[in-house]
């Protein structure tokens, strides 16, 4: 006999809110866990590998699946769009894939619905491997120490956790199987237009379809649940999965708020046409199966075929839904392209992309590789710039300083929100080497156009540099640019062998400097040149021994980083008082190879 909701204990209410609670902490983790064991290799393949339009969809599905994410890969894919990685017309394919990927969460959850009294058959059920699973997984989270299987030990946990609250939560709701309240709330949903509603408002809430297809599944086995009315929710969560991607393009560049607009029009354009058919054909076949009680599986597959089906349907249109979205947001008149491929290369740096901290630590990394080697460059044009002014090599210098000084901005910036994510202990090496090194590579170009000013001021009083005075400049700037090339090689590869060929080099570079100005006040005394290019000497001479000594702490961070209890000191000690003879060897062949007086 039916009852009202009164009937409802009040301990099974907490049980489905509880059981709820513990479905989406889980999927978080899952999708999370999967996301770093696969580091940046599903999104270097999104970024990659997209030139042709079924590949994409391929590629959309297969890292879907594995992230267990379409929301977080439409995310990607409007980061790559926004950042310049990836073409408007590359994304459309990718988030067709995304769709097809993610119905492969449904097929897992419908795992729950198996019924017999086989022992196979119930090995098969959640409730029966799940504690398995758990113990696995926190097995390997406690007692590894190998990183990989800590990660796969929170991706078995996340799993076991997801199905445990699956299993609570629809446990908790076959009491309202009786509640005549319930079911007549249910059967409005069978209103085609009430059930879409429905769905598109409950996924845009929780922001996943994936786990609105989880609870719609868990509701499902209350048994209260038909086709009739699950077929318009399906349609509706494909619909509220993209608000995610929608939030993302707010603020962003014109092509990556047209390929938030693709995955809302690939979705709403599926829905009305599956919808129109469906319900047209229903008029005159009459589906007798709408009144039957679905299931978990048969939820899994009309999520499986609507998704399919609307992009086999929609893969031909995919320029007429390129288009769609281009006439929704139009190009402004007199937009500024030079800005825009100016700051390319930052403009990788999106938010977007801190959802899977992997592949931003990637970007990351490649951002401040690009950095440094703008650095190397000032320096390279600082030591031409010594051997005679030039107006468009000052400019240049100047130029570049200021780029370095948008990238530490940017990079520092985005690497203060990287730092707060979960990190593998890899991408927190990374992290750490950049964050350090950030500081030491603007200062860097700074004492570069230090030195450019110095010349340029000298050229403005017509004063000149003895040919003896250019010949020290010359030996001095090549084994200043030598350093900094050696250390943004290191900085790129993490070689800590060759980090420790920088600080003999660097101490050559000192007495070079000690030599120069000892030689400097002799010219003085001798009355070979002024005081006026004497100081304009030292100053260049100064520039290039702190620029060697940035080189110096670029070098020790990427060996105290990279070799855990690496002691900098103890090290620094036993090079300066001879006590390691490969810093001796180093330092006799930089000694001999930049003499003043070769």
């Amino acid at each position: 006999m039916k009852g009202d909701f009164m009937d409802f204990d009040f301990f099974d209410l907490l049980s489905m809110i509880g059981g709820l609670a513990l479905f989406l902490y889980g999927m978080n983790v899952l999708g999370d866990g999967l996301s770093r064991l696969s580091g940046s290799k599903m999104e270097r393949l999104l970024e990659k590998l997209t030139s042709k339009k079924i590949m994409a969809v391929l590629l959309g599905a297969a890292v879907t699946a594995v992230i267990q994410s379409s929301s977080a890969t439409t995310v990607m894919v409007v980061g790559f769009v926004n950042s310049g990685i990836m073409k408007l017309s590359q994304s459309i394919g990718i988030i067709m894939g995304a769709n097809i990927g993610t119905t492969v969460t449904s097929w897992i959850l419908s795992l729950a619905g198996i019924e017999g009294s086989n022992f196979f058959v119930r090995l098969l059920k959640p409730s029966s491997f799940s504690p398995i699973i758990a113990i696995v997984g926190v097995a390997f989270m406690l007692f590894s120490k190998n990183n990989r299987r800590r990660e796969i030990g929170t991706i078995f946990a996340g799993f076991a956790i997801l199905m445990f609250g699956m299993e609570t939560m629809s446990g908790a709701v076959k009491g309202l199987a009786e509640v005549e309240g319930f079911t007549s709330i249910l059967t409005r949903f069978s209103n085609p237009i009430l059930g879409v509603l429905a769905g598109a408002l409950l996924t845009a809430v929780i922001q996943s379809s994936s786990a609105s297809v989880g609870i719609l599944q868990a509701l499902c086995l209350s048994g209260v649940i038909t086709y009739g009315s699950a077929i318009p929710i399906i349609m509706g969560q494909n619909i509220g999965t993209c608000i995610t991607a929608v939030m993302s393009g707010i603020g962003a560049e014109k092509n990556a708020k047209r390929a938030s607009l693709v995955h809302l029009y690939f979705n709403l354009i599926g829905t009305i046409l599956f919808m129109t058919v469906f319900y047209s054909v229903n008029v005159f076949a009459d589906f007798a199966f709408l009144n039957d009680f679905a299931g978990p599986v048969g939820i899994a597959v009309i999520h499986s075929l609507f998704n399919i089906g609307a992009t086999i349907v929609l893969y031909p249109f995919s320029d007429v839904i390129e288009k769609l979205a281009v006439l929704s947001v139009r190009d402004k008149d007199g937009q500024d392209k030079d800005t825009v491929e100016k700051n390319a290369e930052l403009a990788r740096l999106d938010d977007r992309f801190l959802g899977n901290p992997s592949f931003a630590v990637e970007v990351c990394s490649s951002v401040a590789q690009k950095m440094a080697g703008r650095v190397l460059e000032s320096v390279r044009l600082s030591g031409q710039i010594v051997r005679g002014y030039d107006k468009k090599i000052y400019a240049d210098i100047i130029s570049i300083e200021e780029e370095i000084d948008r990238y530490e901005d940017a990079l520092g910036t985005y690497l203060v929100k990287l730092s707060a994510k979960n990190l593998s202990s890899q991408d927190s090496t990374t992290l750490s080497i950049i964050l350090h090194t950030l500081s030491d590579f603007e200062r860097i170009s700074d004492h570069a156009a230090d030195i450019a000013h110095a010349v340029k001021k000298m050229k403005s009083k017509d004063l000149h540099f003895t040919k003896k005075m250019v010949s020290e400049l010359e030996i001095f700037s090549d084994s200043v640019y030598d350093i900094v090339d050696m250390s943004v090689r290191i900085f790129e590869t993490g070689d800590t062998y060759a980090a420790k060929d920088v600080e003999p080099l660097g101490q050559v570079i000192d007495n070079i400097n000690k030599e120069v100005k000892k030689r400097q006040i002799k010219r003085l005394r001798k009355g070979k040149n002024t005081i006026e290019s004497g100081f304009v000497m030292t100053d260049i001479s100064t520039a290039y021994e702190r620029i060697a000594d940035h080189c110096s702490n670029i070098a020790v961070c990427v060996m105290q980083v990279n070799e855990n209890g690496f002691e900098t000191h103890e090290y620094l000690g036993k090079m300066k008082t001879g006590d390691n003879p490969e810093y001796a060897r180093a330092y006799n062949i930089y000694l001999d190879k930049y003499s003043l007086d070769r």
